[in-house]
């Protein structure tokens, strides 16, 4: 597995204590993610080749490595608030996605993913799929909120979320209600292993069992993503988001 070290990033990440005192906090003079970052990825989806990336590492740790270190370390005490058992390593795979491509048996032959994604999960969810909040990046903006993926039986989308999901209609109808406004949901199914997506929030019965993944989520622009409350912004995502994490994924949920 790769290391933090070895992506650019020195040693674990440190948290800061954990604390109940939800008063504001005064906001930073600049933002984490700088306009740089989103230029990173627009030119590397334009030259998306080794030597290109060979010559642009430094540029990389810059503008994509260090920002995002910087913004697991903001958010880690807020994700802990929520689910104490989050992993926060710093580790790649952990809590940061591969900027390579295996490409040995995909599609895309391009050796690099124009994105980059903070995970914050649980060692099972890691291990075995679970319910887990997440922050992406791309060229176009960010994105920030909740997602689910059930890599086998023993998942807790299969263990929890499912069976949960068939039972509790009018829960989930009143998180579309107070969530839809701002947020995007989608779900897949599963056919012949191809990956089916469906927009929109799954309620009924039939549609659980047949769900395999939900993504829930909020859109920012770059504009708002390189604002100084940025962090702030993303951490009432996951609060807003926190219902759907537990029904779907928390052992100890209760209606």
């Amino acid at each position: 597995m790769e290391t933090a070290s070895a992506a650019g990033i020195s040693g674990r990440i440190r948290c800061p204590a954990r604390s109940r005192d939800r008063r504001p906090t005064v906001a930073p003079k600049s933002g984490i993610l700088t306009a740089e970052t989103f230029k990173f990825f627009r030119e590397l989806e334009r030259n998306n080749n080794k030597p290109w990336m060979d010559a642009n590492r430094e540029r990389y740790r810059e503008a994509v490595i260090e920002p995002f270190r910087q913004l697991l370390e903001r958010l880690a005490p807020h994700v802990l608030e929520l689910d104490s058992r989050i992993l926060i390593t710093g580790r790649t795979n952990e809590n940061f996605s591969r900027i390579n491509r295996d490409i040995r048996f995909a599609r895309d032959k391009t050796p690099y993913y124009p994105h980059y994604y903070i995970f914050l999960r649980t060692h099972d969810a890691i291990e075995r799929g679970g319910p887990q909040f997440y922050v992406g990046v791309t060229k176009n903006g960010a994105t920030a909120g909740f997602r689910n993926y059930s890599e086998d039986r023993g998942s807790a989308l299969a263990q929890y979320g499912v069976p949960r999901g068939q039972s509790h209609r009018a829960f989930l109808a009143r998180q579309k209600k107070r969530l839809g406004r701002k947020f995007d949901s989608y779900w897949y199914s599963s056919e012949k292993k191809d990956w089916i997506k469906h927009p929109g929030w799954p309620l009924e019965a039939e549609e659980w069992k047949k769900l395999q993944a939900w993504v829930v989520r909020r859109s920012f622009s770059k504009a708002a993503a390189v604002r100084p409350r940025f962090v702030d912004e993303i951490a009432r995502v996951f609060r807003d988001v926190f219902p759907i994490y537990a029904i779907t994924g928390m052992p100890s949920w209760k209606p």
